[in-house]
């Protein structure tokens, strides 16, 4: 991201916390290199400003995994320098459970990214990013709490009281599990066997709107719904993957879109 004198985000942070999203199902085309050389290359690469707004965040992603698809819509919001959509993004992706987006959000409070800097805010966030067992977010909230004031620790908690009860994952996680479940639900019900699905926003702008040649089959759109959907639920007990879908005797359309 590029530097002005206002305080922002260390782009190495951003960037590792981007790393999902950038690769994921939803910013993925069937023309992109997938060699293992090419996926390190876009692993390890610091995303600039242009790399963030140039980020594809497929709409019909959000009938499934809202918390990463508004994820995404955060990070390109952020390279377009529209900061106010980006903390709103970030905040309702961390609404569905986005661990990474209710880490930013303590980065940016912590930081005094485009708002005031609030060391019991970023606190606050930050515990709720690391409440999963063996969470990446776990190191970083210990060093900061450890270096906490006690009022600041003291009003951390009190803004939590308020917090769990829209991103704890015994809310956030579970209504995400739903949401999923349904999605993939839905995509069970129209497979029959090598059938093609249009997902809103996945086909390029060059493509007919809805054809179904130009779309992938729903083997694979699940197969790759389920990849990305580590991005929301990793380390989260309650999740389980769907796998590969079984025919059902359901009518269903040779194509549809979400």
């Amino acid at each position: 991201m590029a530097m002005s004198s206002r305080k922002i985000m260390p782009r190495w942070m951003f960037a590792g916390l981007l790393a999902t999203s950038l690769v994921s199902l939803m910013s993925v085309s069937a023309a992109q290199d997938t060699t293992p050389a090419s996926a390190a290359s876009s692993a390890t690469k610091v995303p600039s400003d242009t790399d963030l707004a140039a980020a594809h965040c497929v709409i019909g992603e959000e009938r499934f995994l809202p918390g990463d698809y508004y994820y995404c819509l955060a990070s390109q919001s952020y390279g377009l320098q529209r900061y106010e959509y980006a903390k709103k993004f970030f905040t309702t992706a961390a609404s569905w459970a986005s661990k990474p987006a209710q880490y930013v959000l303590g980065v940016m409070a912590l930081q005094g990214d485009h708002q005031p800097v609030n060391r019991p805010l970023a606190l606050a966030w930050w515990t709720l990013a690391s409440e999963r067992p063996n969470s990446t977010f776990k190191a970083a909230h210990d060093a900061l709490y450890a270096k906490a004031s006690r009022a600041d620790r003291r009003e951390a908690d009190n803004l939590l009281t308020t917090m769990r009860a829209t991103y704890a994952d015994a809310v956030a996680a579970t209504r995400a599990e739903q949401r999923y479940t349904r999605g993939m639900a839905d995509l069970a019900r129209l497979d029959k066997g090598g059938s093609k699905f249009c997902l809103a926003g996945m086909s390029p702008a060059s493509s007919p709107v809805n054809d179904p040649e130009s779309c992938p089959t729903i083997q694979a759109v699940t197969k790759q719904i389920d990849h990305a959907a580590i991005n929301v639920f990793d380390g989260w007990s309650g999740h389980v993957t769907v796998g590969p879908l079984q025919q059902v005797d359901a009518p269903s359309h040779a194509g549809g879109a979400l």
